[in-house]
């Protein structure tokens, strides 16, 4: 099993599992939560097929990775991704964030800058500030937030089960876009995160990313789902297109917030002529 350290939580290594495919120039794709790095199955598979070393990996407290109870932050995060890509020397490189992972695609390119990234995607993200507050008027209240970690943390198990409904709309979509067996997988990936990570990721979505995207410097996609129940169009995809120069905006129609699989042929038709 192939593993990065990124640090120490008392005697234990934190160490982040990933996975290194193919050749070609490379992609590294970030997954969101609740899933983990096999929620980019369908993107793999075309991005592979279509020349690309693509690698995944499982954020701390995700998947396959450690679960230390700490370092839930962005700045943490962002500095996990730069130590898998130090590790891999990876230059000519695209990084693609979905849902949360948009944090650390922001992040990433306002603490490090852009050196050795040529492209960034943004699918479905947390971007670029989701708390409601003085100067963000069209924001979310803080105790949307609070709820969520709230039902996490008194029931994963059953908390996942509903959040899933909005995740993948299912009573649009339900045995259309996705199966009961899909569904299935995506509630077992999301209670194998750990309880730290279940609930303390939730209150990183609402960081503050608007310095971040202001910094970023390369071409950049920005994708988001018109029916996404879980990060609202207006406040996250819209905005972040406009505060990134040069920003390709798409718009999915029909899409919920796990467009990655419901809709993945138009997601891979998009990232595929992008990275192009």
């Amino acid at each position: 099993m192939s593993t990065v350290t990124v640090g120490q939580e008392n005697s234990t290594p934190i160490d982040l599992y990933y996975e290194d495919h193919g050749s070609g120039k490379p992609v590294i794709l970030i997954h969101g939560y609740p899933g983990n790095s096999g929620s980019w199955e369908k993107q793999t598979t075309a991005l592979l097929a279509a020349g690309h070393r693509v690698i995944t990996y499982d954020r701390r407290g995700f998947g396959k990775s450690s679960k230390p109870t700490s370092g839930f932050d962005f700045d943490t995060f962002a500095a996990d991704l730069r130590a898998l890509i130090t590790k891999l020397a990876l230059t000519d490189l695209a990084i693609i964030g979905f849902s949360m992972a948009a944090g650390e695609v922001a992040r990433y390119m306002g603490k490090y800058g852009s050196a050795g990234i040529r492209k960034a995607g943004i699918i479905a993200g947390v971007t670029p500030y989701l708390l409601k507050a003085p100067d963000n008027p069209e924001g979310v209240d803080l105790s949307v937030f609070d709820g969520i970690a709230a039902g996490a943390s008194a029931d994963r198990y059953a908390f996942f089960t509903e959040f899933l409904k909005n995740y993948y709309n299912l009573d649009v979509l339900l045995g259309k876009a996705i199966s009961e067996q899909a569904l299935q997988a995506s509630w077992n990936a999301a209670t194998a995160l750990s309880p730290a990570a279940s609930v303390q990721c939730v209150h990183t979505w609402h960081t503050d990313f608007r310095q971040d995207l202001q910094r970023i410097d390369v071409p950049t996609l920005v994708m988001h789902g018109d029916e996404d129940r879980i990060v609202p169009i207006a406040i996250s995809g819209a905005r972040s297109a406009q505060m990134i120069k040069g920003a390709k905006y798409v718009v999915v129609k029909g899409g919920p917030h796990g467009m990655a699989w419901t809709h993945a042929d138009q997601i891979n038709a998009e990232l595929l002529a992008f990275l192009k």
